[in-house]
């Protein structure tokens, strides 16, 4: 009887502890980000290279990805205001069929938006190598991210321990159930950003330079 309270006061405390980082760290990602981010691309201030934060382009039912088309949007809109001059694409391309990037920029091509300008990074398998790869292989140390708000304010404080100068233009986010998941997956991402830096994690990949036009 002893040993099961004894187990159930260590199990509550443990849950306690676990509740309370997750609030810190959701606390300092969301105060980092305070004045960084718009929603309106009148108001935010023009940066030489945007990076667009690479999604799924379609979810489990075949059907598009709201994340990803609003995210598209939002470049487009970055790009016609000339609030951008260069766009880095990055996410992931782990399998020989799948790469988001690559599908952003046949996207993006096919509503208008000139190919010269865009450069693909294929090892942004996480937002955490997306902005370290920003910095060591595309060799910025300013940028505007590109996503819904929850994941940009995230990025900028990737942005901001890597000494990066960032701003943020939210796309449209999304409501319902789908949503309620990921914004829940979203707190754990933030923890693991104070893991990652704790242990001094490295991106899966780096390799050569890539120069961006001045």
């Amino acid at each position: 009887m002893k040993r099961t309270k004894k187990f159930a006061i260590t199990f509550i405390l443990l849950a306690i502890s676990c509740y309370i980082t997750i609030l810190i760290c959701d606390k300092t990602i969301r105060s980092n980000a305070a004045g960084k981010t718009f929603s309106n691309v009148n108001d935010i201030p023009a940066n030489k290279v945007g990076i667009l934060l690479g999604t799924s382009k379609f979810v489990s039912n075949g059907s598009v990805n709201p994340y990803y088309r609003n995210r598209i949007i939002a470049t487009e809109e970055l790009l016609k205001s000339k609030k951008i001059q260069y766009l880095i694409i990055s996410g992931d391309n782990g399998r020989k069929e799948y790469s988001e990037p690559e599908m952003m920029r046949a996207d993006l091509i096919n509503d208008g938006i000139d190919s010269t300008i865009i450069f693909l990074d294929y090892a942004g398998f996480r937002t955490y190598d997306s902005m370290k790869r920003l910095k060591e292989v595309f060799g910025q140390d300013s940028v505007t991210t590109i996503s819904q708000q929850f994941h940009n304010e995230r990025a900028l404080y990737i942005a901001k321990q890597e000494n990066i100068v960032a701003v943020a233009y939210n796309a449209t986010d999304i409501t319902g159930r789908f949503a309620k998941m990921t914004q829940i997956r979203e707190r754990f991402a933030r923890v693991k950003v104070f893991v990652d830096y704790l242990f001094g994690i490295k991106p899966k990949f780096l390799g050569k330079k890539v120069l961006i036009p001045a």
